[in-house]
């Protein structure tokens, strides 16, 4: 139950209220200076209001903070995160007892490895036999092949110029082509053309030793060029 306003007459009949009765019935004291004197001081309002303020920022501040520490553990989970920290650890003793076992065999791992390979052999079952034949002709296969593909990609980043020197080579070609093609139409008229001397010799021959036996005319000895170069080799 709420307690009495021991400052309003109306609240409950006491000695307070009778006195501030009598007070304002006199005129010595209004209401507007009771309901003046039941406010608040607006200093005291400020300084809760601040308070307020104060520990809304110290809240944000702890938040932030927070937040921080979140996002510094999120970064180095895989340092100090006890999930990741025993991942490695698993893999360091696995390494550490690989270690351990090369050094205890370091005596019969360097006696094999100073041993020709020579005359070894796999224990494969006899099921697998096909598929490791058809497996060492690739394997055959992929080792005569492996220097040109290296050398093939050894030219990737001159591929360009290659592609200019190989536009260029089949440009000379073409022209050799063309070349070619009228050296041997040329060639070809050249030998029809001999063998249509070839056959008008004999006529003329014949037609100059006819005349020769009749002496019909003179010989003439610019007769004909084809007769003054059969007299030249006789």
């Amino acid at each position: 139950m709420a307690t009495a306003n021991p400052w309003d007459p109306a609240s409950a009949p006491n000695g307070a209220g009778l006195v501030l009765g009598h007070l304002i019935a006199s005129g010595m004291v209004t209401q507007e200076m009771l309901n003046t004197s039941k406010k608040t001081a607006s200093c005291f309002v400020n300084f809760s209001r601040l308070q307020q303020i104060t520990d809304i920022q110290a809240e944000i501040y702890q938040k932030n903070l927070e937040i921080e520490l979140l996002k510094l553990e999120k970064d180095t989970a895989d340092v100090v995160h006890p999930f990741f920290l025993a991942q490695k650890c698993h893999t360091l003793q696995s390494m550490n007892n690989h270690l351990e076992a090369v050094l205890k065999e370091k005596r019969s791992l360097r006696q094999r490895l100073l041993k020709p390979m020579c005359q070894e052999n796999l224990p494969i079952e006899a099921v697998y036999h096909r598929y490791m034949v058809h497996l060492l002709e690739l394997a055959v296969t992929f080792i005569e092949r492996l220097e040109t593909h290296l050398e093939t990609i050894r030219n990737i980043p001159h591929l360009a110029e290659n592609l200019k020197k190989m536009s260029k080579a089949l440009a000379k070609m073409d022209i050799l082509v063309t070349e070619t093609e009228e050296l041997a139409e040329n060639i070809l008229e050249w030998r029809k053309q001999q063998k249509e001397v070839c056959s008008f010799i004999p006529k003329i021959l014949a037609e100059e030793n006819y005349l020769y036996k009749h002496d019909i005319m003179p010989p003439l000895l610019f007769t004909s060029k084809v007769h003054v170069q059969s007299l030249n080799a006789k």
